[in-house]
């Protein structure tokens, strides 16, 4: 699609390399809308043996937060019943003829703390929209923060329906289905740290026949939720910020490349699918220049500390890279972003 600034009045210019407009001036889905009917049924006839992998972590781990200060792991609690914890509850307490036993509960619930999507709402930049020299916070296809992401802000208890734009059930409706490519970092680079630019990650898709095409789905996969399940809970800081392969956000080339290879989405299990924060670069730059490609720039979701080795190990044993997944988040409106449990089907 042709993009014309007549068409939307949110900006004058939209940022080198983004795709703004390109899906028209209301577009709040970005590259999932590659996830066309006609490349769903391609996908699903990568489906050969009927066989299912849940890509999901327990979503209480990591364990803590020395991944991220600002993320706690979920916190349970029943519901109460006639004052009462509404918890292995006998009916018969209330209704004497009463053969039941209840249980319901509640959480509180981080949405970015384990297996998650990340929302277009999750990283914006400042940018001059206007060509009047002043940056202001804004989002992908040109959504200004405050005025339509999350105007009036965000208030904690706060009751009334959340309207945002860019919230993650806008992700939730396109129901995020379509072909999987699995990208096996690990099987070539091991479980050290790792800085993967576009030429190691070239040299892997070649050597392992690995062709990515217009809204596929990328997952790639480097061992790093293997490490946080061994540590049962209790993460050591140390070890995981020495562990496993991450995208080099500073590769320009490599950037260059999520670009043009018409990918629809990436999924990775490891903490933020590049390094984190990315190296020093002089002048005003973002800290993770892959999130600022991908949500800001192209409306391209990542998900992250996804469960990908069975998954990643079958493919390798059955000489095949490709499958089916299935990743809706929660329909949350309002959402920055949203636990997943993706499905692959082989």
């Amino acid at each position: 699609m042709t993009f014309s600034t007549d068409s939307n009045p949110r900006w004058a210019k939209r940022p080198p390399g983004s795709n703004w407009g390109e899906w028209g001036p209301d577009d709040q889905a970005g590259r999932l809308n590659l996830l066309t009917p006609a490349r769903v049924k391609r996908a699903a006839a990568e489906v050969q043996e009927g066989l299912t992998f849940c890509l999901s972590l327990p979503l209480d781990l990591p364990g803590g937060n020395v991944l991220n200060e600002r993320r706690h792991p979920p916190q349970m609690q029943p519901t109460i019943r006639n004052g009462k914890p509404n918890l292995n509850y006998v009916m018969a307490q209330d209704k004497p003829k009463s053969t039941d036993v209840m249980s319901d509960d509640s959480v509180l619930l981080h949405t970015q703390y384990s297996t998650q999507w990340d929302g277009l709402a999750h990283v914006g930049s400042l940018f001059d929209a206007t060509g009047s020299g002043q940056l202001e916070p804004m989002y992908y296809n040109g959504y200004r923060a405050g005025r339509d992401v999350f105007p009036g802000g965000y208030t904690i208890g706060d009751n009334d329906r959340r309207v945002s734009a860019l919230g993650i059930e806008r992700m939730a409706a396109t129901c995020v289905q379509g072909r999987g490519v699995m990208i096996d970092l690990r099987h070539h680079l091991g479980d050290s740290r790792t800085e993967v630019g576009y030429d190691t990650l070239m040299r892997i898709m070649d050597a392992d026949g690995v062709t990515v095409e217009e809204g596929d789905m990328v997952c790639l996969h480097t061992g790093f939720a293997d490490v946080v399940m061994s540590m049962g809970g209790a993460p050591n800081l140390h070890t995981l910020e020495n562990a496993c392969a991450v995208l080099n956000g500073r590769d320009e080339r490599l950037l260059q490349w999520i670009s043009d290879s018409g990918l629809s989405v990436i999924g990775c299990d490891n903490y933020a699918v590049e390094g984190h924060p990315a190296a020093h670069k002089d002048g005003c730059c973002s800290d993770i220049p892959l999130h600022e490609l991908c949500i800001f720039k192209l409306g391209i979701h990542l998900g992250e500390l996804w469960q990908l080795t069975p998954l990643a190990q079958w493919l390798r044993q059955h000489g095949r890279y490709r499958f089916l997944l299935t990743a809706p988040p929660l329909m949350l409106p309002g959402a920055i972003g949203s636990p997943v449990t993706p499905v692959a089907t082989v």
